[in-house]
């Protein structure tokens, strides 16, 4: 995310609660404890940031499978 609004840049410090909790369910708090709250954002960001970009471009793109977005309508 380039120009972060207030909103984002929100949910992005409120994220940190549960990336830390996943990161000690893991085993992987230990190398990252001692980074800046800027870092642990950018590592949050990057993810959220891949992970909207993939929703995104699935979005665009009619699946070939049969099973989502050219689906006929069942009734």
């Amino acid at each position: 995310m380039i120009d972060k609004t207030a909103r984002e840049a929100k949910a992005i410090r409120d994220a940190r609660r549960l990336f830390a909790e996943a990161l000690t369910e893991l085993g992987l708090m230990a190398p990252l404890f001692n980074r800046s709250a800027a870092e642990i954002d950018r590592l949050i960001e990057a993810a959220v940031t891949g992970y909207i970009d993939s929703m995104q471009d699935q979005a665009a793109r009619i699946e070939r499978t049969g099973t989502v977005l050219d689906d006929e309508i069942p009734f």
